[in-house]
């Protein structure tokens, strides 16, 4: 048996940043593109899209700089808040994951 957590964070109880967004926004870092980060996820582009535009909505501000297509195509980076949001999420998620093994082991493992 072990014990399982998950962080997110919520604004007016709305949903702006949990692990799937997160490795959204990671991929388009990697790639520099939305369109390619939805592939290397396997997810489609308008679930991508929609996803990271409902946490922008709902935090007020952008999370991507956007470029248009041309000869050499469009492309998208995180805004500085966006990348400080999903690496603060990830230490959060490390954080938290170890005092629930801490406490688990404290009053399950006796």
């Amino acid at each position: 048996m072990k014990v399982r957590s998950k962080v997110w964070l919520e604004k007016n109880g709305e949903l702006v940043l949990g692990a799937g967004k997160a490795r959204i926004l990671k991929a388009v870092a990697e790639t520099g593109s939305l369109n390619a980060a939805a592939k290397k996820l396997g997810m489609s582009y308008r679930h991508a899209w929609s996803s990271i535009r409902a946490a922008e909505q709902r935090l007020g501000r952008p999370l991507l700089v956007r470029s248009k297509g041309g000869p050499k195509g469009g492309g998208a980076r995180l805004t500085a808040e966006a990348a400080r949001l999903v690496d603060r999420l990830a230490l959060l998620e490390t954080e938290t994951k170890a005092f629930a093994d801490k406490k688990f082991k404290e009053l399950f493992k006796r």
